[in-house]
């Protein structure tokens, strides 16, 4: 893969990650009492969290290295949780993560992104 290629396949990744945190953010626009009462908007939000992680999984090892500020780490945790512990998840922990971490974490991806388009410019 040419470094334009893992360039831009590291764009999109980041790009797929800040969508994904829109859906977060609409999930949790709904209030904290329609998650706690819907299953579908908790599947909703186990969906979004291991979309996140894939996303992550995507980046470049030395991509993640190079921007420790971001919690990659804990992000594809969350997915491998999601995805093979599903009967141990907490839903009271995914809101935390979806409301208080996640916008937290989607505003440093957003600098990086403005960060990538003005090295390239």
């Amino acid at each position: 893969m040419s470094g334009r290629d893992a360039s831009e396949r590291t764009v999109k990744s980041l790009q797929d990650f800040l969508a994904f945190s829109d859906m977060a953010a609409r999930i949790v626009s709904g209030g904290k009492a329609a998650y706690d009462s819907d299953e579908i908007t908790r599947l909703a939000a186990e969906a979004v969290l291991h979309r996140l992680g894939e996303s992550v999984a995507r980046l470049p090892a030395e991509f993640v290295a190079s921007h420790p500020e971001v919690s990659w780490r804990g992000v594809n945790a969350t997915r491998n949780l999601v995805a093979h512990n599903y009967d141990a998840i907490d839903h009271n922990i995914l809101w935390n993560l979806l409301a208080n971490r996640l916008p937290r974490e989607a505003a440093l991806v957003r600098q990086i992104l403005v960060d990538l388009e003005s090295a390239e410019g």
